[in-house]
């Protein structure tokens, strides 16, 4: 096949998966049988594009006129390749799990659980593809119709009040903010297309391009910038594959991706340094770091800790980008596939930990690690991996936006990562503390002579341990990748 047919196949597959997994619904062997071939056959379509991309191939599709000027097409450069590999391969994943999860809870309405899980992930590689912003808005908003029945996956009044503050903000955001900045961009620029060094340089005054890149963050509402950060925790309600979906798979990493994205193919790097239309994100990126930390070292409820733990994750890397480095970018960069793996791995834990004893909060996991040691020592290494000990794949990110933060001398981007991994080790490490050294307790509910949830679960858990282990003995294609972003922007 063409590099162009490649592209498209890798964007369309998961979507078209959906009629067969919904005419096997009858048969569930079937229809997961078919989730998790087209989860791996999608993986491979996807992989088998990273080589040309490593040595400097931009394959793309042809464009499709909507107006003049509005195109949609796609077009793949090292960023994008990085999160749709990101996307794919955590979709095998997370299927196996889900095939555990959803049968172990006895879940309802599993083959729509199925079929909207593979537009998510198509609308995920479509986002990663995009070849303007007007591609890129278009799948930003399918992502979230798409995950919205997710979220409201149970059904009852809860789910249903966390949806409907998961559509408000993420819609909300998008119509308000985001559109008419991708307008206001296509007045001043002439064209949507991502363009290394950026598109918007000298097309107006200062202070329209400082606000309209405000716009733009706020607007990009799956990045979670505190105060635009509330959906994230209200979609906790949904299933634990569904939070891994938004967390790890796709809607956060969206969110980030698409805020690298902008800074570096549509404002351009060196334009926003020398401009200063970017210096108010490090504070907001760095508030939202802190104030998130010390919110999920107040939650009892272990989801909803890691929920406020991805808020602060999500604002490294949009610190990390802030600081508008070469090397910090690449950590920003690192760091959206190593908090992918990490958080994937911790909220697998959590889910096989729920399956197992129906128990939710971080207060009830004394001794749990003695009943469950596979699930709790992949929680270990998540955690050590979102506190940024080596050598997990969390390490690499934070050293290079340290790294980025001394380069430039940048004092409060340093000690905002300094504070910030010290609040990680302290609503981490307790949990990890617990769990494997203190004895249980029995006025505890729950069953406490369960053992491990089911095998899938455990399999799937295991291998995102594994692979975050193994992002940092083995960083070449991600490394390169990241490094990728920066000389295609032109800058070394």
């Amino acid at each position: 096949m063409t590099q162009e047919q490649l592209v498209t196949l890798a964007v369309v597959l998961p979507a078209l998966a959906t009629v067969p997994i919904s005419l096997a619904g009858r048969w569930p062997n079937l229809r997961e049988a078919i989730s998790l071939t087209t989860a791996v056959v999608t993986a491979m379509v996807v992989l088998s594009l990273v080589p040309d991309v490593l040595a400097g191939a931009r394959p793309q599709t042809a464009t499709i006129s909507i107006f003049v000027d509005l195109k949609l097409g796609f077009a793949i450069e090292p960023l994008g390749m990085l999160f749709a590999c990101v996307a794919s391969i955590l979709w095998i994943v997370n299927t196996i799990y889900s095939i555990g999860y959803m049968r172990g809870n006895n879940e309802p309405r599993q083959t729509s659980f199925y079929v909207c899980f593979a537009v998510a992930v198509s609308s995920a590689i479509g986002i990663a593809f995009s070849a303007n912003l007007l591609t890129l808005f278009l799948f930003y908003e399918i992502l979230t119709l798409s995950t919205y029945p997710l979220v409201t996956h149970k059904g009852d009044d809860a789910a249903k009040s966390g949806g409907r503050v998961y559509l408000l903000l993420l819609l909300g955001t998008s119509m308000v903010l985001l559109l008419p900045a991708i307008i206001a961009t296509l007045v001043l620029a002439g064209t949507l297309d991502f363009t290394p060094g950026g598109i918007l340089a000298g097309t107006a005054s200062g202070l329209t391009l400082a606000l309209l890149f405000g716009a733009y963050m706020f607007g990009i509402g799956k990045a979670a910038l505190m105060p635009l950060h509330f959906w994230l925790p209200a979609a906790m309600i949904a299933p634990t594959p569904v939070s891994a979906l938004l967390h790890a798979v796709a809607v956060v990493k969206a969110g980030v991706f698409t805020v690298v994205k902008v800074v570096v193919y549509i404002f351009g790097i060196d334009f926003l340094a020398q401009s200063g239309a970017a210096d108010w994100l490090l504070y907001a990126a760095g508030f939202t770091v802190l104030v998130a930390s010390l919110v999920a070292l107040r939650q009892d409820n272990l989801k909803r800790r890691l929920a406020y733990s991805t808020v602060s994750q999500l604002s490294y890397v949009i610190l990390a980008t802030a600081i508008l480095t070469p090397i910090s970018i690449v950590g920003a960069v690192l760091h959206i596939a190593a908090h992918a793996v990490s958080k994937i791995t911790l909220f697998f834990a959590a889910g096989s930990i729920y399956t197992a004893t129906h128990l939710t909060e971080v207060s009830q996991l004394r001794g749990i690690g003695r009943r469950m040691p596979w699930t709790m020592t992949a929680f270990a290494i998540g955690a050590l991996s979102m506190i940024g000990i080596p050598p997990t794949a969390g390490f690499l990110g934070k050293w290079f936006m340290l790294t980025g933060a001394m380069d430039s001398a940048n004092w409060i981007a340093l000690g905002v990562i300094v504070i910030s991994t010290l609040l990680n080790a302290a609503y981490f490490l307790p949990i990890v503390f617990n769990a494997f050294f203190l004895s249980p307790d029995k006025n505890n509910p729950g069953d406490h002579h369960h053992g491990e949830a089911p095998w899938p679960i455990v399999l799937a858990l295991t291998a995102t341990a594994i692979g975050t282990f193994a992002m940092f003995f083995f960083p070449e294609i991600p490394m390169e990748l990241a490094k990728g972003v920066i000389s295609s922007e032109g800058v070394d």
